[in-house]
């Protein structure tokens, strides 16, 4: 995995730079172009074009300034990834998941991820027995889950190469150790696509658009793309999956989908109260301790069964029960908070005052404190 320690030294680095008063021109064109994002509606496609301009013209200026005067190519790389980091922190919230369609795509991708969790096997992917290690697909799993931490399109990136890289070193010990022959994306894909399935990360789709969008072009080469790409295939395929997609009975594959559907309902049903029972509890007043307990005795069982529970009660079924509401919860969550976001925004006629602007650079990203198995690369 990569490290956290040479990706902040190179990011504090830029900013140090930028305190310096030679670079107050540079501060100016940033500032200016951070702050002009403000009057325009999201366009995802021309924003990345934007940004992916921005980055040009300022390479060119930092290889022109004095500040990196005898500069060599991997310092101006090193202030470029500073610069990308920084930008990209302060728009995130205009630039990620910016459209409706982008939110629709990533509920609707987490739920369907959610059915399949229920029944989906390795061997409906076609996972040889012998690419089948629980304990690696759990470390890949826990990469993947990172990239949603993450602001910077260069660290949402290490995520999703770090998870690949599991999963190759996976194929390669099995070519050595089980004289497995290698088949390629043959492979390699099935089982991205089954960690996939099984972590669930919110927020997929916007996440890889995210990166495709605003990571520097001239990074999403070599293994990055790749990675990248086979990512963005994986989601894909889970998005546009059905019965013909996979090694199963199509009648099978049918009935295993409602039931997981049916299950999601009965769920949902159980923790939230119905408009009468919630009209009943407004209009009750308290009884009292002894009168609650009674009536719980009474009634066998409260409207919210977990809440007079202690952690020792609770069993397997219960935990992977409450597990699946949680998850419901924060993706339909995140899904109305981005939708509110936008609402908001096209709504709202964008002014920045003069106070506003001089404060948009050297303010510390929220996540520049933030630690991960991260560092330099792509």
């Amino acid at each position: 995995m990569e490290g956290s320690s040479s990706s902040s030294a190179i990011f504090y680095d830029f900013l140090d730079r930028m305190r310096n008063p030679a670079s107050l021109d540079l501060v100016r064109s940033i500032k200016s172009f951070i702050v002009s994002f403000s009057f325009y509606a999201a366009n995802p496609e021309n924003d990345g074009k934007k940004v992916q301009e921005f980055y040009t013209t300022m390479e060119d200026a930092i290889r022109d300034h004095p500040l990196w005067a005898g500069a060599t190519d991997q310092e101006v790389d090193c202030a470029m990834e500073g610069l990308e980091k920084y930008v990209m922190t302060k728009l995130f919230s205009r630039t990620f998941s910016s459209t409706p369609e982008d939110v629709k795509i990533d509920l609707e991708t987490s739920q369907k991820i959610h059915l399949l969790q229920t029944f989906l096997k390795p061997e409906h992917l076609d996972i040889p027995a012998v690419l089948r290690n629980e304990a690696s697909w759990l470390l890949a799993e826990k990469e993947l889950l990172k990239i949603n931490a993450f602001k910077a399109p260069r660290e949402k990136l290490l995520c999703v190469m770090n998870c690949c890289k599991v999963i190759n070193n996976l194929l390669l010990n099995a070519s050595m150790s089980e004289n497995h022959v290698l088949a390629g994306a043959d492979d390699f894909l099935p089982v991205l696509i089954y960690v996939m399935i099984k972590a669930n990360p919110p927020q997929l789709h916007s996440n890889l658009k995210f990166i495709q969008l605003y990571r520097r072009q001239t990074k999403l080469v070599s293994e990055a793309a790749y990675y990248l790409t086979n990512l963005v295939s994986a989601k894909t395929f889970i998005f546009e999956l059905n019965s013909k997609s996979l090694s199963i009975d199509e009648i099978e594959f049918e009935e295993s989908m409602q039931a997981a559907r049916m299950t999601n309902k009965e769920t949902e049903k159980e923790a939230t109260p119905t408009l009468e029972e919630r009209t009943t509890l407004q209009g009750q007043t308290d009884p009292g301790p002894s009168a609650r307990s009674h009536d719980k005795e009474k009634s066998g069982a409260s409207n919210y069964p977990y809440m007079d529970k202690e952690a020792g009660d609770l069993t397997i079924g219960d935990v992977e029960r409450l597990l699946s509401v949680y998850k419901q919860v924060v993706t339909k969550y995140t899904g109305l908070c981005t939708a509110v976001k936008h609402l908001s925004l096209s709504r709202t006629e964008p002014h920045v005052t003069n106070l506003e602007a001089r404060n948009v650079f050297l303010t510390q990203p929220e996540d520049t404190g933030k630690n991960s198995d991260q560092g330099v690369g792509q």
